[in-house]
């Protein structure tokens, strides 16, 4: 009997492995051969599921888009008071963990890649920025935001506070770990919502 292959788990597995080989390589180092090599699949399997290395860089893009946008939803499913869903919501755009920061790390090797590769790519808007904003609209509606603040700074601020938090938690670790991170946005939503 013929061994079912599952073809969204196997795009998945190579989309893992590319995430591995950028990590330890860089994206000069992500070729098409030492991805399958990675992945534990031949130049010709990978082929059949990616049909160019544009397609698989897009795809391993992607796939860290889906996998933070479902743990999101997932927090948002919760019946968690506004300002705590909020910040659960903010701590996953933020490494705090190995699995969140190899997505984050990845995620700006495909930026910093694409900024000097001359390359468009659709999928790289994050979403981020205007998903901040809704989030302090959402505080706003549930009336948990100050009154006196305004909403398009506050959007501003909390979108550079998460940036800036990712960026240093990815290179200064050791200073900017889980808990110095959930301090200080936990310290800002304080300062931003009423209770």
């Amino acid at each position: 009997m013929p061994k079912i292959v599952d073809h969204s788990e196997r795009k998945s597995h190579i989309a893992e492995a590319t995430w591995r080989v950028i990590m330890n390589q860089g994206m000069k180092g992500a070729t098409v051969r030492k991805i399958a090599q990675e992945a534990g699949v031949s130049l010709g399997a990978l082929r059949h599921y990616f049909s160019s290395q544009h397609e698989l860089l897009a795809f391993a893009m992607n796939l860290v888009k889906e996998r933070v946008n479902a743990r999101i939803a997932a927090i948002l499913g919760l019946g968690l008071p506004p300002k705590e869903k909020v910040t659960r919501v903010l701590l996953e755009l933020i490494p705090v963990d190995d699995t969140t920061m190899a997505e984050m790390e990845v995620w700006f090797a495909f930026v910093f890649h694409l900024k000097y590769a001359d390359e468009e790519y659709a999928e790289l808007n994050d979403e981020i920025y205007p998903g901040i904003r809704r989030l302090v609209d959402y505080l706003d509606r549930q009336g948990v935001l100050r009154q006196d603040l305004d909403k398009d700074n506050e959007a501003e601020r909390l979108y550079a506070l998460v940036d800036g938090l990712a960026l240093h938690a990815m290179l200064e670790p050791e200073r900017l770990d889980k808990q110095r991170i959930i301090c200080v946005l936990t310290g800002h939503m304080n300062a931003i919502c009423n209770v």
